[in-house]
């Protein structure tokens, strides 16, 4: 089958600095991957070049033309100016901008379709809650919905999950999950590597070059996430989880907290 998307040996270079190099990367139809690396990798720069927010400084980009590929984007959290006066229910509807032609106002049937995605997203009771009333978990589905009301075949998403709690990403990843199965593709980028190899079955480990991909069990190892980001990394597999984290360091906790003295209290000079 072929690609949606595909990336040829891209660079892109930023006021003549390197940010990507010799990017190769296929996104084919039904896939789920999961972005991962650490701040100032390029994550959201290859995201913007995927979504032709960007062009390549060099290489080529492939990505169907007829008929025009639709593709959907929600935004990091962080981003969103959450002073605009609007509901849940009327962010939603903006999704369908595109598709609502010359009329300014939504029609009853884009107002039903909205509700009831939010229903099946499980925010169907916040429609009329004005979006900065929402916690974080909240607003990111509601951004979700957004961008699923278009019905796109591509769903990108840059750090999903940041600024929410567990419950939240886990609830999100199991939405994201139901998505895929049901059909769509989706390209998402994050720092949790443990919820990504959890439940992401494609892993691009990126930093300015993309280190290695493939399913997690093949790309979370130690060398692969050292190398990517450039620091001792261990992982551990336990009852069919991976957890991933920073090696810690040579010092101990009895290197750091002052032994205690003799005759004296823990940490201070006796002869005082």
């Amino acid at each position: 089958m072929d690609p949606l998307i595909e990336l040829r040996a891209v660079d892109f270079t930023y006021g003549g600095a390197p940010v990507l190099t010799n990017i190769n990367l296929h996104i084919h139809p039904g896939q789920f991957a999961a972005l991962v690396g650490p701040s100032g990798a390029g994550k959201t720069t290859l995201l913007k070049l995927i979504l032709r927010l960007l062009e390549p400084t060099s290489g080529v980009y492939y990505g169907r033309r007829q008929p025009p590929l639709r593709v959907a984007y929600v935004p990091q959290l962080e981003t969103v100016d959450w002073n605009f006066p609007v509901t849940a229910e009327e962010v939603v509807i903006m999704g369908l901008t595109q598709q609502a032609g010359w009329w300014p106002w939504p029609r009853k049937a884009h107002r039903q379709r909205a509700r009831d995605l939010m229903e099946r997203l499980g925010i169907g009771h916040l429609a009329k809650r004005h979006i900065r009333d929402l916690s974080g978990g909240q607003q990111q589905r509601v951004f979700l919905a957004r961008a699923l009301i278009a019905e796109p075949e591509l769903l990108v998403l840059d750090e999903p999950t940041t600024g929410v709690d567990m419950n939240s990403a886990e609830s999100i990843f199991h939405q994201l999950t139901h998505l895929n199965q049901d059909g769509m593709t989706i390209l998402l980028t994050t720092h949790d590597l443990n919820m990504a190899a959890a439940h992401a079955p494609w892993i691009i480990c990126l930093n300015r070059r993309i280190i290695a991909q493939g399913p997690p069990d093949a790309v979370i190892t130690e060398p692969v996430m050292s190398e990517t980001y450039r620091a001792e990394m261990m992982v551990i597999r336990q009852n069919g989880l991976v957890f991933v984290q920073q090696k810690p360091h040579h010092h101990t906790y009895r290197e750091v907290i002052p032994a205690p003295v003799p005759g004296g209290e823990p940490g201070h000079d006796a002869k005082r």
